[in-house]
């Protein structure tokens, strides 16, 4: 009996002794969080928009960065040169992590300067018919007003669309043609010049009559394919006769399109009597619409609106519609003169 006993209690001191274990998990001890997290950036002195990054942390296994313009990446070594599109002051964050839920982060503020070169440009120096090697046409009425009820019937004759002076001259003409109560132009890139990202200077005059809608605009490229407002509408000018001096800058994309675009407008003096420079800035990050350099509206852009693809520009002239209005009964046309139209990257 004695014997039966000891050969019982063995088995059960095996037992409690590996109950007795903490906590009862054969894991690996849970990671040290993050610490002492340093961030140090070297702007180019060459202006290009690179900057260095460099984010040490003791711990750490990955260092996610905020380069504050919408971008985000995660980098393992915490070393990264990036290269921002366009100048201006970026406030970037970088979180060190590792297996731990603990996270470390920190934030400088640095100042970018890019410089950028001429990358397109029309100087409408020589007389005649534009270049056909940049521009080519809308023609006719774009079935029945070009989605605005418009009046005019595009045509790529000299009475409409002519350089003359160093300047090119976009005239509507109120006569009866092809059905239409008047002519004028709508000449494009598209398929000669499209570019993504950039700045677009366009020094233009405007005509005062009531009734006219002068434009200089960008539309995406794959309209073709994709349809509006899905292409993305980039408004660079729009004026109205019937506002004179009144300067609309508006981007169109789906849900914000037509009536419900997202644009703003502002006062200018003597936009119909001298030359003003209307342009965009369009980046990765945002889309800003000027005029002599003054902010008329600006959004932040991403990949949630169609504002990341090659985009072709539009000049034209329009009258009426249902943007335009109706046509003064003295006004029998107008000019949008244009000095010249450049691109930058």
């Amino acid at each position: 009996m004695k014997f039966m006993l000891t050969y019982i209690l063995v088995p059960l001191l095996a037992l409690f002794s590996s109950c007795s274990k903490d906590g009862g998990s054969d894991g690996p001890p849970a990671a040290a969080p993050p610490t002492d997290l340093t961030l140090t950036a070297v702007v180019s002195t060459a202006n290009n928009g690179n900057v260095d990054f460099t984010a040490t942390a003791t711990n750490a296994t990955n260092y996610e960065y905020d380069f504050g313009n919408g971008v985000f990446q995660n980098v393992p070594s915490g070393a990264i040169t990036y290269r921002y599109p366009a100048s201006g002051n970026y406030t970037v964050k970088v979180i060190a992590k590792n297996a731990s839920t603990a996270t470390i982060n920190k934030t400088i503020i640095i100042t970018v300067t890019v410089t950028q070169s001429l990358l397109w440009s029309d100087e409408f120096n020589i007389p005649g018919a534009p270049d056909p090697a940049k521009w080519v046409y809308d023609i006719g009425t774009g079935g029945g007003g070009w989605g605005n009820q418009e009046l005019q019937y595009y045509t790529s004759r000299p009475e409409n669309v002519i350089i003359e002076g160093g300047l090119l001259k976009i005239k509507s003409i109120r006569e009866n043609f092809s059905g239409s109560t008047f002519t004028s132009a709508r000449m494009k890139t598209q398929g000669k010049f499209e570019f993504k990202y950039g700045k677009v200077e366009v020094k233009a005059k405007v005509p005062a009559g009531v009734g006219t809608w002068a434009a200089a605009w960008a539309l995406g490229s794959n309209i073709t394919t994709v349809g509006w407002p899905a292409c993305g509408e980039l408004d660079i000018m729009e004026h109205l006769g019937r506002e004179l001096n009144k300067v609309y800058g508006t981007l169109h994309y789906p849900g914000r399109s037509g009536g419900n675009a997202d644009g703003n407008s502002r006062m200018i003096n003597n936009a119909a009597t001298e030359f003003h420079v209307y342009s965009t800035e369009w980046s990765a990050s945002s889309v800003k619409i000027l005029v002599d350099g003054l902010l008329i509206h600006e959004v932040a852009n991403s990949t949630a609106i169609p504002f990341n693809h090659n985009f072709f520009l539009i000049l034209n002239l329009a009258m009426g519609g249902n943007f335009g209005g109706p046509v003064d009964a003295g006004v029998n046309g107008g000019t949008m003169e244009v000095d010249y139209i450049r691109v930058y990257q």
